[in-house]
């Protein structure tokens, strides 16, 4: 019997044209769609029966697409999982005064590793998305995670966590497509996604701002303390450093000659630090946590770095410090290094890995 190959369906045109592409090329395909608990824009697992009616609500939004494609649909509750995985490491790195990247996160432990042992039980032995990022295998046999062909969508970023066995156990039906391609394959197979607009944030906050979501959490605890310049002057207060990432204007409501920015924040005295524009370029960053898709590099290499995902790569020096762990040495001094956030290495179009801002 051939496995199949699941497709995780969000209900948008990127999954739904993916799995249309794979049944094309005569897969044995099914849906599954993952519920994390945050549907309603709270935790629905907390409230009796929730979880049923999101379930409900799901499969009466989804059923349709799957129809359009003649597949079952299957919807999986992770939202214990993503839970542990995802919202606590989210509210754990505010806590730490850094700026976390939850879907770095989410699709190496969640979509690409629970939702496909969740699946296996149904005969899935691959996970497909609708990320634009490519998959190929070297001649070494080594899987290899390349950029998508569209410069505008390309999500190579988002997917720089996954292991080998993760890659080999992957699809990107899109990753040779631009989006525009995209959206004339849908309407010449005369596909309807659910979902019209494409979700731009973080996919667990519904309504509010990041500060909101944390301080509903039961373990996040608000400590509102100093904002000082460079100098160490003590400027004024702000409400939590949860509220702010290094780069951000906007909330510091401290007056001046000219406009404040986040700078850094020191959480062991739980310090705001703000400065000028020009405060904010860096020549040097560490990154730790590296998963390294490629073979690691044993000398210091010229790459290409990304600091986060709206992030044009830039030219780097990369300087291996043991497995896991490097320097990068940017040719030109790049503003707002944020720690807590990816930094992703590339050669050309490949991925070399990625790890996290320290």
């Amino acid at each position: 019997m051939q496995p199949h190959t699941a497709i995780a369906m969000s209900g948008g045109i990127d999954s739904l044209v993916a799995a249309a592409i794979l049944k094309e090329e005569g897969r044995s395909l099914i849906a599954v769609h993952f519920l994390n608990g945050y549907e309603s824009g709270a935790i629905s697992a907390s409230l009796p029966g929730a979880m049923a009616a999101t379930a409900d609500h799901a499969r009466r939004t989804l059923q349709p697409l799957a129809d359009q494609l003649d597949i079952p649909l299957y919807i999986i509750d992770l939202s214990t999982e993503f839970q542990k995985q995802v919202v606590d490491y989210f509210t754990a790195t505010y806590g730490q005064g850094k700026t976390p990247n939850p879907c770095l996160v989410c699709n190496s432990a969640i979509k690409f590793q629970v939702l496909l042992e969740n699946s296996r039980t149904l005969g899935v032995d691959r996970i497909a998305t609708g990320h634009y990022a490519r998959i190929d295998t070297a001649g070494d046999g080594r899987m290899r995670l390349l950029r998508g062909v569209d410069p505008q969508k390309e999500q190579s970023y988002f997917l720089s966590r996954l292991t080998q066995q993760q890659l080999a156990h992957a699809l990107l039906p899109l990753g040779g497509m631009t989006k525009t391609q995209t959206r004339q394959f849908a309407r010449r197979h005369g596909l309807v996604p659910a979902m019209a607009e494409e979700s731009q944030d973080v996919c667990f906050i519904k309504n509010g701002t990041y500060g909101d979501f944390l301080s509903g959490q039961s373990h996040f605890v608000p400590r509102p303390g100093n904002i000082e310049d460079l100098q160490g002057r003590v400027i004024g207060r702000h409400n939590g450093l949860h509220g702010f990432t290094i780069g951000q204007r906007r909330g510091i409501n401290c007056p001046a000659a000219e406009p404040y920015y986040v700078v850094r924040l020191e959480p062991q005295r739980n310090c705001l630090v703000v400065g000028g524009k020009n405060d904010l370029l860096s020549t040097k960053c560490r990154v730790h946590q590296i998963n390294w898709i490629a073979p690691r590099p044993r000398e210091p290499k010229t790459v290409m770095t990304r600091v986060r995902y709206r992030h044009k790569a830039v030219p780097s020096l990369l300087t291996p410090l043991g497995e896991a762990c490097a320097e990068i040495l940017f040719d030109n001094p790049e503003s707002a290094v944020t720690p807590g956030q990816g930094a992703v290495f590339y050669l050309g179009e490949e991925v070399l890995g990625g790890g996290w801002i320290e």
